[in-house]
């Protein structure tokens, strides 16, 4: 699609600013009348956890983000996508994620981040390994059921 937005896909070590992201992709556009933005944060597992380690392959995590990204672009019309995912050890209450999704109008940025997390959730090639608050390692981290049906939602018809 001619004209579709050149998404932002950061994967990094080290933590984002929100606000810092948000107005890096609106200053001084006057065409965006909508951002939906969605942080996600490490949960603390009722205290047992200390922290979360992620793990990527990198190159291959950047490029399959920046595929569904673009796949984003064409289904909505955005003006501005940013994706950035951590990556590392992560303490509960520290940032992991950061989808921002900018429109004209506010349900195309709604759906487009929906979208992009739906994705992340479920099939975004990440790995994650638990390390408890008593000092061991409480294992890798299984897909959920659930995830996986919230992104199917979002199959393209084939008929």
């Amino acid at each position: 699609m001619a004209g579709a937005v050149v998404p932002a896909i950061r994967i990094q070590r080290e933590d984002f600013d929100v606000a810092a992201e948000i107005a890096g992709l609106t200053e001084g556009r006057t065409d965006i009348g909508a951002v939906v933005t969605f942080s996600g944060l490490c949960r603390d597992e009722q205290g047992a956890l200390s922290a979360l380690e992620l793990e990527h392959y990198p190159g291959m995590a950047e490029a399959e983000i920046g595929r569904i990204a673009a796949e984003a672009g064409e289904r909505w019309p955005l003006q501005g996508l940013t994706v950035i995912h951590r990556h590392g050890k992560i303490a509960p209450g520290e940032n992991i994620v950061l989808v921002v999704a900018a429109s004209s109008h506010r349900q195309a940025a709604f759906e487009a981040a929906n979208f992009l997390m739906d994705y992340l959730k479920s099939r975004a090639p990440f790995w994650k390994k638990e390390h408890l608050a008593d000092g061991s390692e409480g294992g890798w981290v299984e897909a959920k059921e659930a995830d996986d049906h919230a992104a199917d939602r979002w199959k393209k018809s084939r008929e």
